[in-house]
């Protein structure tokens, strides 16, 4: 099967005007800084800890300098990342070639290396000729690469402490929905039975979902944790006023296409997210997934396909996964504030939410698509749901899953909706080329349109937009609005299956 090539070339990456041209400029030298700090800080406590077990008497002094060898050399590949980093920014600013992935024993250095290869022919292999969507997705491996060659920081993710600081300061948002959720929980035969009011649940669900989107750290470089907290807001009021920014709504067709799976076979009752952010996106995902299976009739399985290394900063890895039930057990420490402290119906209702997911994993109701143990890069495993998962970290357009990806393709295709969280995701749907934004999504998903039930929720965050009325696009470019990458605007777009197409 051939490869598809879209009408529309990318986005160019000199157009200071374009929102790649900053990513470059300015977004990416503050993540990388961020790591070397990260890894500054660790060492920094490294160095701490040694010359305290240094100034201990023991009796196990073979043990202790075996310890203090040890942490020399874990310091000694931190410097050497370090140094790797800093020299990346700085050819990074200089617009000087993309080198070559070392093989560190991990996915797709072939498949970035021959990319690379190919833009060095027509004199794009630099990072600000580069097509932007390969640039990033390759920037997140190379950082990758850094890491997995050392022996004492392979299995660290540079970006958890971040992650998890972050979510952490989510709790009195994350206190109320669970409360909502218990009040759902008091009458929950009747709200089964009743595909009306269940209707109006979903709208309130597929929003929230939608929203919680909004919190990304790769993109969060300069919001403070009061507009953090702002874009966390689940209240009614709020929602209805971010109704009338939503450009794309085809909620209303995805509920009775999720209502149409009632009677299905089982394993059509199934729904997938292709996660995006972990922390507070990725618990309103599982919200919106408890609902789907708990107060719905239609739908019996839910499956999460996480990234398998570290990934735009904040995207879920299945180490984030588990810390993050490993957070709400434990909500009452984790969520510690001076600022907000739950009540004991609260606390209730939070626990009995938590062991509900907790009975659904250990049932298979709940899933991930790789063991939840997995470690960063895989593990080395060639099992087909490892391996289906790698494609999540390839540079490739979704539209080339069948061919790049087979064991994806065919782990999506039995679905009975697939969802596609966030804006990374959208961008490789529609290959992140300059689409005029009137396009139809049908048209922009290439040959994926049609392939099983997509469902697409995305607040934006970059240039590429699809599926928006002509006029209401050029209202907005009148107004000099950034609405297609400050996050204020959001599309859900839905395709169902083609005509003749049987999943």
């Amino acid at each position: 099967m051939s490869i598809f090539t879209a009408p529309h070339p990318p986005y160019d990456p000199t157009d200071k005007s374009g929102f790649s041209y900053e990513t470059v400029v300015k977004r990416w030298p503050i993540i990388i800084t961020g790591v070397i700090d990260t890894l500054h800080q660790a060492c920094h406590q490294l160095s701490l800890q040694s010359n305290l077990n240094a100034g201990t008497d023991s009796s196990a002094e073979v043990s202790n300098v075996d310890v203090q060898e040890s942490t020399r050399k874990k310091i000694k590949e931190a410097t050497g990342i370090i140094e790797k980093l800093s020299k990346l920014k700085y050819e990074m600013a200089r617009d000087k070639p993309l080198v070559l992935i070392p093989d560190d024993g991990e996915p797709h250095v072939d498949t970035y290396n021959s990319e690379l290869a190919a833009l060095a022919k027509d004199s794009r292999d630099t990072w600000f000729t580069a097509p932007w969507l390969f640039a990033e997705c390759y920037l997140y491996r190379l950082l990758r690469s850094f890491f997995v060659q050392t022996d004492h920081w392979a299995s660290i993710d540079p970006f958890q402490e971040q992650k998890m600081k972050t979510f952490a300061q989510s709790g009195k948002a994350i206190y109320q929905i669970a409360t909502t959720m218990h009040e759902l929980e008091v009458d929950r035969a009747a709200l089964r039975a009743d595909p009306e009011k269940l209707g109006v649940l979903f709208n309130e669900m597929i929003q929230m979902c939608l929203w919680g989107n909004a919190t990304d750290l790769s993109l969060l470089t300069h919001l403070s944790q009061e507009d953090i907290a702002h874009l966390q807001s689940v209240g009614k009021e709020a929602r209805a006023a971010r109704s009338k920014f939503i450009l794309r709504g085809d909620e209303d067709a995805v509920w009775a296409h999720i209502k149409g799976l009632e009677g299905k076979e089982e394993a059509q009752k199934r729904v997938d997210f292709v996660l995006d952010n972990s922390g507070f996106e990725l618990f309103t995902d599982l919200v919106f997934a408890d609902f789907l299976v708990t107060y719905t009739p239609y739908v019996t399985k839910v499956v999460f396909h996480p990234k398998l290394i570290p990934w735009f900063v904040s995207d879920v890895t299945p180490p984030d996964f588990k810390t993050t039930f490993d957070a709400l057990e434990d909500a009452s420490s984790f969520f510690s504030s001076p600022t907000f402290s739950p009540s004991d119906s609260e606390t209730t209702h939070m626990h009995t939410m938590v062991s509900r997911w907790q009975s659904y994993l250990a049932s298979g109701v709940f899933s991930l698509s790789v063991p939840v143990e997995t470690p960063l890069g895989g593990g080395g495993k060639d099992d087909e749901e490892v391996k289906a998962a790698e494609f999540w970290t390839s540079p490739y357009p979704y539209w080339d899953m069948r061919t790049r990806s087979p064991g994806a393709f065919e782990s999506l295709r039995g679905s009975g909706l697939v969802i596609f969280k966030g804006d990374l995701n959208y961008r490789k749907l529609t290959g992140d080329v300059a689409w005029p934004a009137w396009t139809s999504f049908n048209e922009a998903l290439g040959p994926l349109a049609g392939s099983f039930p997509l469902l697409s929720l995305r607040t934006n965050k970059a240039d590429v937009v699809v599926g928006v009325e002509k006029a209401v696009a050029e209202r907005l470019d009148a107004r000099g609005e950034k609405w297609r990458v400050d996050g204020r605007y959001a599309l859900i777009s839905f395709l169902g299956l083609s005509a003749g197409v049987t999943n």
